[in-house]
């Protein structure tokens, strides 16, 4: 929506800008992206299965041919154009980790009372309610399963973290001197 907003509301040449943009940081996160796939590839599987050390030239062309690799795979599930299962995928994902992820963070900038009980329960409540929610259908259909598992995370994790102890003084205090030096 954006580059088609941008497209129809600015002058050719600053919709040309805002495409180049968007454009190198989609090349950007590839490329990054390739990189870390490639070297996991490496360093964890290669390494975990034959139990030997590389020699550096080795490993560049292990990581080379690991780019490769990952790029075809990659070609491949995007040439297929019918099956949109890697963007229902990565929304699948991405709902995952907000309810899983996203109100524990929230809590641990603004309530200096979030226990690790209550991050824990928090964050293992969000998970469980997205992937139940995503896998249901019919409440699939009806609603983004980020927001619920959102929400099962934030009370979950005020209600935990109201019934278990406090968290320690030193902990508080140095919410405390974050909150001061963040206002400084």
């Amino acid at each position: 929506m954006f580059l088609i907003m941008s497209s129809d509301l600015f002058h050719p040449f600053l919709a040309g800008l805002v495409l180049a943009a968007v454009l190198a940081a989609i090349m950007s996160t590839l490329s990054s992206q390739l990189i870390v796939c490639s070297s996991a590839v490496i360093e964890d599987l290669y390494k975990l299965f034959t139990k030997r050390s590389l020699t550096k030239r080795q490993e560049v062309i292990a990581g080379r041919l690991g780019v490769l690799v990952v790029s075809l795979v990659a070609l491949a599930l995007a040439i297929n154009d019918d099956n949109p299962a890697v963007l229902a995928l990565v929304a699948f994902a991405w709902a995952g980790f907000g309810a899983s992820f996203g109100p524990t963070i929230i809590l641990s900038l603004f309530w200096k009372r979030l226990t690790s009980q209550g991050a824990l329960w928090g964050m293992v409540s969000g998970a469980v309610v997205a992937f139940i929610w995503g896998q249901t259908p019919t409440l699939s259909g009806f609603l983004y399963e980020i927001v619920p598992g959102f929400v099962a995370n934030l009370v979950v994790a005020v209600v935990v973290s109201l019934l278990t102890a406090p968290p320690a003084a030193e902990v508080q205090a140095e919410f405390e001197e974050a909150v001061a030096a963040s206002k400084a």
